[in-house]
This record gives structure tokens, C-alpha cells and sequence, in this order.
């Protein structure tokens, strides 16, 4: 199982609430990041995002910009109510609390300690692994049957083929009228004519 801890970014760059805009927008270019943790006494205080600062000052050619990035300060415009993960979270969890709270980061604390970053970038490469999406293969989607040990026979089938199955993705969501749900399942072959003869031969819909 994948967790948080195996996919945050540990080297983090962080800010004080006092931190102007501007040198907040450095910090962020030169790291080639998008989000910053506030910290005060090394307590998370809150977060603050390019977008955040770029929406509070100025456009672009604004004579006012200027001043407005140094006036400006972290503690202004950080959001202060922070969703936070844990390292021995699952990944998926992260992603949920994420897609849920329309969020681009989680702060990871361990107790009171900052100890990483987990942004939508570095669940989404968890999640492409937790798949199998980055090796080649095969992507196979089969419609089950509303009983007992049907995937069970789906697997056995494959299995028989000699071909190794690298992920196994199923959801109740997508039951129809007949009661069959559709599994999706990528296999470790880029080419599984025969695995797809010998399920529709063992009566599964591909």
C-alpha cells in the first residue's frame, strides 16, 4: 500500500507570517513551486499559494504592483484553515480530502512537526503507480456478474494464460440493469488478444 510518507516532497520551503508578497513569489519561482507553509516557531500556521498573492496584488505593468508586493504580507492572505495529512495515510486518502476540498496541497505533520508536502502532482505520480499506468500493458475492462467469486474467476482465468495481472480497479458505481459492475483490469502484456478470446469464451462481457 502506498502512503503518504512514500510520496511527500521532504525538502520544503517555507515562510514567516511576515514574509512580504514578493518575496514570497521569489521563493516560489526559484523553487518551482506553488505552495508555501507558514510557519511561527516552527508551528503551521497556515498556507499561501502563487495564486493567492498574484489575485491580492496588481496585474502585470500595474504601476501599483510594486508597492503592493511589498506591502503585502504572508499572514494576509494565507489560508489559515488548513487540511492536513498524516505520513501513514493511505495515498488514496490524500487524494479524496483533496478532490473533496478542491485543493492543490496537503501539509504533512507528524504530532506537531511539519515533515513534508504531498501536492496534486505527487498524488497523482502515487496513483499512476499504484495502477501500473507506467509500465506497458494492457488495459482491460470486463463486465462482472452480480455473484459471488466472479472476479475470483476472472483473475483465474487470466492467470491461466500465463499473463501477470498488475492492478485490479473495481466500483460498484457502475452497476447496471443486468447487476454487472465493470472491473478494470491492466494486465502485463501489450497484446491480450488471447486473454480477452478466453474470457468472452468463459462468458464475460470485455
Amino acid at each position: 500500500m502506498l502512503l503518504v510518507r512514500d510520496s511527500m516532497t521532504q525538502e520544503l520551503v517555507t515562510v514567516a507570517p511576515e514574509t512580504t508578497a514578493a518575496e514570497a513569489l521569489t521563493f516560489c519561482r526559484m523553487n518551482r513551486i506553488r505552495h508555501l507553509p507558514v510557519l511561527e516557531g516552527g508551528r503551521l500556521l497556515g498556507v499561501i499559494s502563487d495564486r493567492d498573492l498574484r489575485a491580492a496584488t496588481p496585474a502585470l505593468g500595474d504601476s501599483a504592483r510594486a508597492e503592493a508586493l511589498g506591502r503585502i504580507r504572508v499572514a494576509d492572505k494565507m489560508v489559515r484553515d488548513v487540511t492536513t495529512a498524516h505520513p501513514d495515510d493511505p495515498i488514496e486518502d490524500a487524494a479524496m480530502a483533496m478532490y473533496d476540498r478542491k485543493i492543490g496541497c496537503l501539509p504533512v505533520v507528524d504530532g506537531e512537526d511539519l515533515v513534508g508536502m504531498a501536492t496534486s502532482s505527487d498524488v497523482m505520480r502515487a496513483l499512476v503507480r499504484l495502477v501500473g499506468a507506467h509500465k506497458p500493458g494492457s488495459r482491460l475492462e470486463v463486465a462482472l456478474p452480480s455473484r459471488s467469486g466472479s472476479l475470483a474467476e476472472v483473475i483465474q482465468v487470466i492467470r491461466d494464460e500465463g499473463v501477470e495481472i498488475v492492478s485490479v480497479l473495481a466500483s460498484s458505481e457502475h452497476e447496471d440493469e443486468a447487476g454487472e459492475r465493470v472491473t478494470v483490469l491492466r494486465v502485463a502484456t501489450i497484446d491480450p488478444k488471447q486473454v480477452v478470446e478466453s474470457l468472452r469464451a468463459a462468458e464475460y462481457r470485455i
